[in-house]
């Protein structure tokens, strides 16, 4: 299940797009992301290759099973580590910034050992 930041912000974001939308296309994508199409359309063939996400023929795409894996952990990262930050009194912008950088670097074992004592927090 390796995968590098990038991959997971295209990921997080088809998840929370599927989440809102009945489909999801690339378009949405680079609207939600602000990117060009054509790089979303480079991120697509390259999670595609690592069997992240299925095309439909009319290029509706959906995330594979290791694909929501990687979508849901990411997603649990960022909602926690926001919530924790603004309660600690970070403006929500920045700490939704600062939760995007820190959910990519921190190991499964740290994230666990931090989520027991946030949970309790919050």
């Amino acid at each position: 299940m390796k995968s590098n930041e990038s991959s997971e912000d295209y990921l997080e974001t088809i998840l929370i797009l599927s989440k809102n939308k009945p489909v999801v296309r690339s378009v949405d994508i680079a609207n939600e992301m602000g990117f060009k199409k054509s790089s979303v359309s480079v991120a697509m063939k390259n999670l595609r290759e690592k069997n992240h996400i299925k095309v439909s023929e009319e290029g509706f795409i959906t995330l594979t099973e290791e694909g929501k894996a990687i979508a849901e952990m990411i997603y649990e990262r960022h909602d926690l580590l926001s919530k924790w930050l603004i309660k600690l009194g970070v403006d929500e912008e920045i700490a939704v910034d600062d939760a995007c950088r820190i959910e990519h670097c921190v190991s499964k074992e740290s994230f666990e050992a931090i989520k027991g004592v946030i949970t309790s927090m919050l």
